[in-house]
């Protein structure tokens, strides 16, 4: 009831807070699959945005009610204690809440996008670590730029969003981001710890450089071990195999990845050399889509945090020009192949479907208008596409998920 001052005499004599229990448990109990698909996407994205203007609610509630002091009465000592004892939920979520109520109240545009439905509470989170930063500076940067912050929550995915708050705060802070980078390299470990059994319990924390190798590493002996599953399991089954006949787990897969890993790393020869990273250098890709320093799996990183690999890395010069296209690829210390398809990888960043992160360089390039019809295989013919949404982009329902796998 947005303009109307709800007073106690409203809330009591028009039932509101018995007419949203009403709703919530309509919804809660509504034949769902009587809907339609497009009923069912809009009903969906509906009670996500009412969500969030729940959220709104909740956080204003809770600041008059932690302003007021009305948690006094029954001796509880604050506002969080107070709710953590009457909703049943966690200290540590309660205090979360008050505090980005008490923040909320001097960040308009984060509140006022909030209760229009247009973010939601993880992006609430999010700004509320800036507007509440122990940095002065970077609080006060915070007010000045919130309408660009709360834009990027609105128009971008959430995940770009998050990027885009880091290549932000690089700039608002860079000699914070950089002592956090350190301490995030500080506090890296890992715990082999052998259990009465002879079990071997992993553990560990890496920084985001190093997590990177490892994972990358890893990725890509599963997909080795996949698909020597999946001809096993094809051998048996024939055309109808599915996900379920594979001889393993994605979690039995990794483990054994890691170990063929470690036997890998103790068959290389001594002094073998070791793959150099790739440092992608973009001339002119800010004007057209903002600062980029970020490894390939889209984690923005900082300048200090590359620094320290450009003495064993290739380097790789990529020129941008109006309207984000390519202009030039230059080479690498080594010799480099397939200038096209790394244009595309490079621009794309991810693969083109709208709902998918898969990253472009681990996509197929699909032509954009399809070489049959006689579309030239150049950039700007060129997006990249997962394997999945390549095979599937003709439109019609997706097979199910079972009968998916990381095959071509």
């Amino acid at each position: 009831m947005r303009g109307v001052e709800i007073t106690d005499r409203h809330i009591t004599d028009r039932h509101i807070t018995d007419r949203l229990n009403e709703v919530a448990e309509m919804l809660a109990d509504a034949d769902v699959h009587a809907l339609s698909d497009e009923r069912l996407a809009d009903t969906l994205r509906a009670v996500h945005r009412a969500r969030a203007v729940l959220d709104a609610a909740v956080a204003r509630l809770t600041g008059v009610f932690d302003l007021r002091r009305a948690w006094a009465a029954d001796g509880a000592r604050t506002a969080a204690a107070w709710l953590a004892h009457r909703c049943h939920t966690s200290p540590a979520a309660t205090r979360r809440q008050v505090r980005i109520a008490r923040l909320l109240r001097s960040m308009p545009t984060t509140r006022a996008a909030l209760r229009d439905g247009r973010i939601d509470a993880q992006h609430v989170q999010v700004l509320a670590r800036l507007a509440g930063s122990a940095r002065p500076h970077v609080a006060a940067r915070f007010i000045a730029d919130e309408e660009l912050l709360v834009g990027f929550a609105v128009d971008l995915r959430f995940d770009d969003f998050e990027r885009a708050v880091a290549y932000w705060l690089q700039q608002a802070d860079p000699d914070g981001v950089e002592r956090d980078a350190a301490d995030e390299e500080a506090a890296r470990y890992l715990h082999a710890s052998t259990t009465l059994g002879g079990t071997v319990v992993l553990d560990g924390c890496l920084p985001p450089v190093a997590g990177a190798v490892l994972a990358e590493a890893l990725r890509r002996i599963e997909s080795e071990l996949f698909h020597e599953d999946w001809a096993d399991a094809r051998a048996e089954h024939g055309e109808q195999v599915r996900l379920e006949h594979l001889g393993r787990t994605p979690a039995q897969r990794r483990a054994d990845a890691l170990v063929e890993m470690a036997k890998r790393a103790m068959a290389a020869p001594p002094g073998a050399r070791r793959p150099a990273p790739l440092i992608t250098v973009l001339v002119g890709y800010e004007t057209f889509r903002g600062r980029i320093c970020q490894l390939a799996n889209g984690t923005a990183v900082t300048p200090g945090q590359v620094a320290p690999l450009l003495s064993e890395a290739d380097i790789e010069r990529v020129v941008f020009g109006p309207p984000s296209r390519v202009l030039d690829i230059g080479e690498r210390t080594r010799l480099f192949r397939g200038a096209l398809r790394r244009a595309v990888e490079v621009r794309d960043q991810r693969c083109d479907h709208p709902t998918c992160d898969e990253p472009a360089d681990r996509c197929e390039i699909d032509h954009i208008r399809p070489y049959a019809d006689g579309g030239p295989t150049v950039q700007e013919n060129g997006k990249a596409r997962c394997p999945w949404h390549h095979r599937h982009k003709g439109g019609g329902p997706a097979p199910p998920l079972a009968q998916v796998g990381s095959v071509k």
